[in-house]
């Protein structure tokens, strides 16, 4: 959403949510040894997914556009000349980050940041007009693609017109005055307990659904929201058409009636302190055996390595991730859930982009990034192994001997399966792997070769390597 250094609350926040979680998994781990049967099957009858997701979303990969960054002209028509390009990708969702104008008050840098919205039915006259808006929609969808736009519900700019039509929407201090969410001091907080602004909210964004043909949306810090205001929003937006809702947050309870996908912080926090040797691959074992506390059955959850507040904020991936760049992109694309690609990822941009300024991507990158992604994406897209949420199969580790160092597992649906191999160290490694129940022949995903795998397999792995074997 924003500057983590201009707004610390938010990486607060977020660190926070995250911390409960992982004690809540610790107390149970803790205090349960002998008794998980009961428990778990009261999870599993609580955190179940009620979302009935669009048909287009289940083998979807998504890519989010920064349309200030992405072009010099950084408009919507000059981005829709990038379509061609992101379909021979095989991009499928698109989410813009937010069009709409962006307040003057208070403003940061000389543009801005995206998310202090000024009016939530216009489109900033910087990246153009609404019916440009519409024509990239329609050009996306197509062209196979689908395009969600990103939803500011929290907060606005001190200059939206609803603080002199609506003041009653705001929370306000003990003098009267609108008050910033934490200390975000472009923006000033929306008051949800006032049922009026649900109304508005709701029909602003089924207002996009009409106008501009748009498929849905990716809600900004959307736990700052009440859960059952989403609920809400869900229903009747799905009443005009089926609709994808992307949260960011990582919270199960949101994912159970109004979200189609959530952020997986954890894992990425995970792999950042993998690559960065202050944990090793066993952290992944305990990740996604404790999973189901996290993701509601039949939900999707997005992975990712980069983002616009990461790149921005915390770092590119080749600082957070080094020499483990690559791997960790493809890990993140097989394990059960949806991958992200942030503008410029497919061309190994190693930048960190200005947030409130102009700074335009050069797209003269390194192939073999494009090359990677193409893989993955396609990948996924006709391999139902790797589908989204119930649509896919179940992730199963294989048990390796070297398990600190070595994380290998295989997914599997209906004739489809894909088994995954990750040297997850700086050093080379030689592990045996228990292939047993997905032995037989295979394609290796990146040389293409036919490969067969044993029962026991043995491999020696160089420093990060990673082996995709599919079929």
């Amino acid at each position: 959403m924003k500057n983590y250094n201009d707004y610390p609350h938010k990486a607060h926040f977020q660190r926070s949510t995250i911390i409960i979680v992982v004690l809540g998994i610790l107390l149970f781990l803790t205090c349960n040894r002998n008794k998980t049967s009961e428990w778990q099957s009261l999870q599993k009858a609580t955190f179940v997914s009620h979302v009935i997701h669009p048909e287009w979303s289940k083998n979807a990969s998504i890519y989010e556009v920064n349309i200030r960054q992405y072009t010099p002209e950084g408009t919507l028509k000059a981005f829709e000349a990038h379509l061609p390009r992101l379909q021979e990708l095989g991009m499928d969702i698109l989410w813009l980050m937010p069009v709409f104008p962006i307040g003057e008050k208070n403003r940061k840098g000389t543009l801005g940041s995206y998310y202090a919205v000024k009016d939530y039915l216009a489109v900033n006259p910087e990246f153009g007009t609404i019916d440009d808006l519409k024509a990239l929609t329609q050009e996306a969808h197509k062209r196979g693609m689908h395009v969600i736009l990103d939803w500011v519900a929290d907060h606005t700019s001190w200059d939206n017109n609803l603080t002199v039509d609506h003041p009653d929407f705001y929370k306000k201090d003990s003098t009267g005055h609108f008050v910033s969410p934490f200390d975000w001091s472009d923006v000033i907080q929306l008051d949800y307990d006032n049922k009026a602004l649900w109304q508005y909210m709701i029909s602003a964004m089924t207002f996009w659904l009409d106008s501009a043909d748009v498929d849905g949306f990716r809600c900004d810090v959307a736990a700052m929201v009440p859960a059952v205001f989403w609920d809400t929003a869900r229903a009747r937006l799905d009443r005009v058409r089926p609709v994808f809702m992307l949260a960011e947050a990582e919270e199960p309870r949101l994912l159970v009636d109004a979200f189609d996908m959530d952020y997986g912080w954890i894992l990425y926090h995970l792999m950042n302190d993998i690559a960065q040797g202050k944990k090793d691959a066993s952290g992944l074992t305990s990740y996604f055996q404790h999973s189901d506390t996290l993701i509601p059955d039949g939900a999707y959850k997005m992975y990712f390595t980069s983002n616009h507040d990461e790149n921005s904020w915390n770092g590119t991936e080749f600082e957070r991730l080094g020499d483990a760049v690559k791997t960790f992109a493809v890990f993140s694309a097989l394990v059960p859930g949806m991958p992200l690609i942030y503008s410029g990822q497919e061309i190994g941009l190693n930048r960190r982009q200005r947030f409130f300024d102009k700074d335009t991507i050069v797209w003269n990158g390194n192939p073999a990034f494009h090359d990677l992604y193409k893989t993955l994406i396609n990948l996924k897209k006709d391999n139902k192994a790797l589908w989204n949420g119930g649509f896919g199969g179940n992730m199963v580790q294989l048990t390796d001997t070297a398990e600190k160092a070595v994380f290998a597992f295989a997914r599997e649906k209906d004739d489809d399966r894909v088994v995954a191999v990750f040297n997850l160290t700086p050093e080379p490694q030689t592990v045996t792997i228990d292939m047993n129940a997905f032995r037989g022949k295979y394609l290796n995903a990146f040389s293409k070769e036919k490969e067969r795998l044993r029962k026991s397999e043995i491999l020696t792995l160089s420093p990060w390597e990673y082996r995709v074997y599919c079929r």
